[in-house]
């Protein structure tokens, strides 16, 4: 990814893609048949009641892995096809034929003869009674993170190879014999704690008991100063097992290297076991600021995160985590507990929830830190204008039909689309229940649809976008909008809170709608925002602020980066008579 090229030749890459990938998109060849067929069943072994849920067909062309771990939004991505089951009884056989949408091939049809690896795995649907009225299926998050392919208690199928010619045809029996089995919880340390709390406000609204978790890191000498009260830390990101980067031995001298394709490393894996404990080194030496640090579980129906705030379709997680859970954590782990001493970061989701949480909950945290933000402001939803944009996936033009990008390197070369991405997301899960990207957006900020589901932001087939929608999103969860509308009232209580880093080249183009954000801070002065907005000379996702280490490390420092940062916050704007020397030791 790091090699530079001339303009000329980015060029061509990004034609040749176009002519690779726009000719599959939309030629028009008619529809293709075959007598293929997939009969998947269970034995009753597996289940004694009719089960829901997502019904998935894998095929790959290689056995260095299982076919479920085979695919992804990379050019590497293997086949998967998917159909929705409902009270399917043990061994009553369900079909996935020709008739079936795939990715990234249309249909079974499409399949070039030849030899495949062949998985069925099958995403347990359960059945919430909402507060709401709704009643949905969905699948729940069993500890792994709201991962299709590795939640305990999915069922599936050995992999077997087979000989498969679509122009024959034939009749393929899979029976899923197999269970993902269940997670051993992480165990604790004397640095790092876990908890778990039901949360009554999430309770009531799905129907049944859920759980918010956290993951606490504790500061040198915890337990030998009882006298201490603590800053709060709230570090957010994607799910965490446990307190991530943070090493007590040194790296497995043994350790196999494993090449980073992402950043030309080989040996990566050891960069971020060195990195991890250089990280304790620091957190237990002399001079490092004794805070708490957490990350926080809220993994849900729709995703391995919530986004942390309150949502028509996801419930209130905002509220639960601010008046529930944190409030547990400074109670047990001896927070200091008001506003001037809790602070939010994080990047890429954990980015958007930093500034959002800021926002919302303006008075409750004294700072956050926002690197490579999921998008900020909808004007640049990643390359999407959802306000003036007629389609997602093309660029809106009388004769041509460009597809727009989804991902891309420094240099700008692309791997894939909007539309392949949803196309993924879509044969993964109707009805916005794929677990993926863009269908968690949906369901944080759509309103729920008359069936109860996230109402969509545009068709997942054509790209069309509901502009009714996006005028619900702008109200409620455009950052960018809601800081333009509300500044008089809110910007004396963001003064000096706000900074958001973001790499010029994210990967997601995420940094367009920091220039967005940017553009209206810097010229406000009623009253100015006071605070910072940087960016990463052809850095990629996860630029945190730092410019003078490569994006590789820099993204494995988000605490040491950001703790000093807070520390100098804190001392600049601490009230008269706060504790500032009880955790200085």
């Amino acid at each position: 990814m790091d090699k530079p090229f001339s303009r000329a030749v980015g060029l061509c890459v990004a034609v040749g893609f176009f002519l690779l990938f726009g000719l599959t998109t939309f030629a028009q060849t008619g529809p293709k048949t075959t007598q293929l067929n997939f009969q998947i069943s269970f034995p009753s072994e597996r289940s004694k009641t009719p089960l829901d849920g997502r019904l998935l067909l894998m095929l790959s062309t290689n056995d260095k892995d299982e076919p479920r771990n085979q695919i992804g939004d990379d050019p590497e991505t293997q086949l998967i096809f998917g159909i929705d089951v409902d009270d399917w009884k043990p061994g009553q056989a369900a079909v996935i034929d020709g008739s079936v949408l795939g990715y990234p091939l249309d249909g079974l049809a499409d399949l070039p003869a030849g030899t495949y690896f062949v998985q069925a795995l099958l995403q347990k649907y359960e059945t919430f009674k909402r507060s709401d009225g709704f009643t949905v299926k969905l699948p729940m998050d069993q500890g792994e993170g709201r991962q299709w392919n590795k939640a305990p208690g999915n069922l599936l199928s050995a992999p077997v190879k087979l000989e498969i010619d679509p122009a024959k045809g034939g009749v393929f029996k899979i029976s899923l014999e197999k269970e993902i089995p269940k997670i051993d919880p992480p165990k604790d340390t004397k640095y790092i704690k876990h908890i778990k709390l039901r949360s009554e406000r999430l309770t009531k609204f799905w129907g049944r008991p859920m759980e918010l978790g956290a993951c606490i890191l504790l500061p040198e000498g915890f337990d030998t100063h009882p006298e201490a009260r603590y800053p709060l830390c709230v570090f957010h990101g994607h799910f965490p097992d446990t307190f991530g980067g943070f090493r007590e031995t040194p790296p497995d001298p043994n350790l196999k290297p494993v090449y980073s394709k992402r950043f030309n490393l080989e040996g990566y894996n050891k960069i971020e076991q060195e990195q991890a404990h250089q990280f304790y080194k620091e957190w237990t030496g002399p001079n490092f600021p004794r805070m708490v640090i957490i990350e926080i579980q809220h993994a849900n129906p729709f995703y391995d995160d919530s986004y942390a705030v309150n949502s028509a379709n996801i419930g209130p997680y905002g509220d639960a985590i601010m008046y529930e859970l944190i409030p547990e954590i400074e109670k047990r782990f001896r927070c200091i507990g008001q506003g001037w001493s809790r602070f939010l970061y994080g990047g890429s989701t954990g980015g958007w929830e930093a500034l959002a949480v800021q926002m919302f909950y303006p008075e409750e945290f004294n700072g956050c830190f926002a690197a490579c933000p999921d998008p900020i402001d909808f004007r640049a939803y990643t390359v999407i204008d959802l306000y003036s944009d007629k389609n997602a996936y093309f660029i809106d033009s009388q004769f041509k039909k460009v597809p727009r990008p989804a991902h891309r390197n420094y240099l700008g070369h692309i791997s894939t689309t909007v539309e392949q991405t949803n196309r993924l997301e879509l044969v993964l899960g109707t009805k916005g229940r794929s677990g993926g990207q863009w269908d968690i957006w949906q369901a944080v900020y759509s309103p729920v649809g008359p069936d109860g589901y996230p109402k969509p932001i545009w068709d997942k087939r054509t790209g069309d976008i509901d502009h009714q929608v996006a005028a619900y999103w702008k109200e409620h969860y455009d950052l960018g909008h809601i800081l333009r509308r509300d500044w008089k009232t809110l910007g004396p209580k963001l003064k000096g809170k706000i900074r958001i880093y973001c790499g010029d080249m994210d990967n997601y183009y995420l940094n367009d709608a920091v220039y967005l954000v940017e553009d209206y801070l810097k010229l406000t002065n009623d009253p100015p925002y006071e605070g910072e907005v940087a960016y990463g000379d052809r850095a990629e996702h996860c630029w945190n602020g730092d410019p003078t280490r490569p994006n590789a490390l820099s993204r494995l420092r988000y605490n040491q980066m950001y703790v000093p940062k807070i520390l100098e916050r804190i001392e600049k704007t601490a009230p008269p008579g706060a504790d500032l020397k009880s955790w200085r030791y």
